[in-house]
């Protein structure tokens, strides 16, 4: 009997009985891959009836009352910025995923958390990128001991499964998710199906052996994980690394994570000998800031409980074309047009005759209102092409009126302004409660954009 053959849209995992142009769900364009059903029933089923993956033990279900809850075992990993953007470290028998762009120090990150992980687990490094020789000349370069550690380079997922099952390990390393397949599988490494088998097997080795996994997974040009996001509710935690090869920066985020929350950041600087940690960003961020130049502000915005200093920059300049052009990096775009209708309605400066190019340095991505403010003052500093005092910083959300309002954890965000040298602080008249400012900063308030135009520029 000849196999059914079935389509699968590689953004959303939709299923179709024939082949399109364009998935019916998503919307997205020649993402319709062909897949064989038969080859869908196999693949982890017959890797758990070969008993490489143990089975259950009949689990039934239980009454929440008699569940017991014991705290999850935590452990550093070495790097305290890591283990900041997981929740205060990793989770014993956790899927953690970490994704990123090709080059951007994912592999060199795990490797050298192996240092110090290997003192008191057992690590499995599975690579099915590179050769164990290459690996063990690039842990020399980043001067990784390894004692305790364990080299595997294979791509099969039984024999990966065998290893660990010989060697229990504690830790298990797998670099990468894409280079892995299940061979009762007929379609390429990479794709929708294998993709997803390799993770979901991975997750019950996790689950039913406590195992820590690390997995490594390359983004596409759109910025997801394989094609689709498949990977994000199978694993405990997703990790992002950000940044660009030409910059020596790197920035760690967490999408998702189930022990913890999602809105710290952890940031690292690229050398010659690895990834170091950055424990103040602010400084870096704010390194190499010009004195006495139109178009720039400093905001401080909140990247979970840690306050960031970060410095906003505008352009504006005449357009020769009808419509003028609007450019905006690492600040929302819709939100940069909003700001400037409210400037030009409510500050009376004319900037829809003109070029605004936007810019946040670091490749921050400043997604809160506190940095509207700062943003307001920029571009009006660039429009009368004078300089904001550099001792000076503007934390405060704008509305469609004008108007200032408060904003949360002020307190923490004046003393990191005051910490970093600035001397004063436009803010909001209305700050919602009392403020004890920190001694040496000076507090203007303002209630509305005219007013804080007037003050500074």
């Amino acid at each position: 009997m000849k196999s059914k053959t079935l389509f699968y849209c590689t953004e959303c995992g939709n299923e179709l009985p024939k082949w399109a142009g364009q998935c019916p769900v998503c919307k997205a364009w020649n993402t319709i891959v062909e897949q064989p059903s038969e080859a869908k029933k196999k693949g982890i089923q017959n890797l758990s009836n070969s008993s490489i993956i143990r089975k259950g033990n009949g689990n039934r279900p239980s009454p929440i009352q008699e569940v017991e809850t014991t705290q999850e075992l935590r452990f550093e990993t070495g790097m305290s910025e890591l283990d900041r953007v997981l929740g205060g470290g990793a989770v014993k028998g956790s899927l953690v995923l970490v994704g990123g762009a090709p080059g951007i120090g994912k592999s060199t990150l795990m490797l050298q958390i192996c240092d110090h992980l290997c003192r008191f687990a057992k690590v499995l490094y599975v690579s099915g990128e590179e050769s164990e020789r290459q690996i063990k000349l690039r842990a020399e370069r980043l001067q990784v001991r390894g004692d305790g550690m364990y080299l595997l380079a294979e791509t099969n997922l039984e024999d990966v499964i065998e290893s660990v099952n010989e060697l229990h390990p504690d830790i298990l390393i797998v670099d990468s998710i894409q280079t892995l397949y299940n061979g009762d599988l007929s379609t390429a490494p990479g794709s929708i199906g294998q993709v997803k088998d390799c993770t979901m097997a991975l997750m019950q080795l996790a689950k039913g052996q406590g195992i820590t996994i690390f997995v490594i997974g390359h983004v596409n040009k759109e910025g997801s994980i394989a094609g689709p996001k498949v990977l994000e509710h199978m694993v405990d935690c997703v990790l992002y690394f950000e940044g660009e090869q030409q910059n020596s920066y790197r920035i760690l985020r967490a999408a998702k994570n189930r022990f913890g929350a999602t809105n710290e950041i952890g940031v690292f600087e690229m050398g010659d000998s690895g990834l170091s940690e950055v424990p103040n960003p602010s400084e870096m961020l704010l390194s190499g800031r010009p004195q006495d130049t139109p178009g720039t502000c400093v905001t401080c915005v909140m990247e979970g409980i840690r306050p960031v200093l970060a410095e906003v920059q505008a352009l504006l300049a005449p357009t020769s074309f009808n419509v003028p052009r609007r450019t905006a990096n690492g600040f929302d775009f819709n939100r940069t047009n909003l700001l400037l209708a409210v400037l030009e309605k409510r500050g009376g400066l004319m900037v829809s005759s003109c070029d605004a190019y936007i810019n946040v340095i670091g490749g921050l991505f400043l997604d809160e209102p506190a940095a509207d403010l700062a943003m307001i003052i920029a571009l009006a500093s660039s429009f009368r092409d004078k300089p904001v005092p550099g001792n000076l910083a503007a934390i405060g959300e704008v509305g469609l009126t004008g108007e200032l309002r408060s904003v949360n954890a002020l307190s923490q965000r004046l003393s990191e302004v005051r910490r970093l040298g600035f001397t004063k602080c436009l803010i909001p008249a209305r700050t919602g409660g009392k403020l004890d400012p920190p001694h040496g900063l000076q507090l203007i308030q303002v209630h509305n954009i005219r007013e804080a135009l007037a003050t500074i520029v």
